[in-house]
């Protein structure tokens, strides 16, 4: 039932998703892009963010990356 909600709800909304870079978070960012979700993704490792981010959108997604660490408070200021 859930993911059927999601798949009707989810396209053409924006989700941020920390810790993207493998992983569960990376995982959804993935399904979230298939089911029509424009995702930005977020974690320290950038070159795995610009590989998972280049997936999504040659797969037909919509996503781009910022590198942060979300255990350090200025860090976290790029998503404003």
């Amino acid at each position: 039932m859930i993911s059927v909600r999601l798949a009707n709800n989810i396209s053409g909304k924006v989700v941020i998703i920390t810790g993207a870079s493998s992983g569960i978070g990376e995982a959804t960012a993935k399904l979230l892009a298939e089911r029509g979700a424009r995702v930005v993704l977020g974690a320290r490792r950038e070159d795995k963010l610009e590989r998972i981010a280049t997936q999504i959108r040659d797969a037909g997604g919509e996503a781009v990356h910022q590198v942060l660490d979300v255990t350090v408070q200025d860090s976290n200021h790029a998503w404003t």
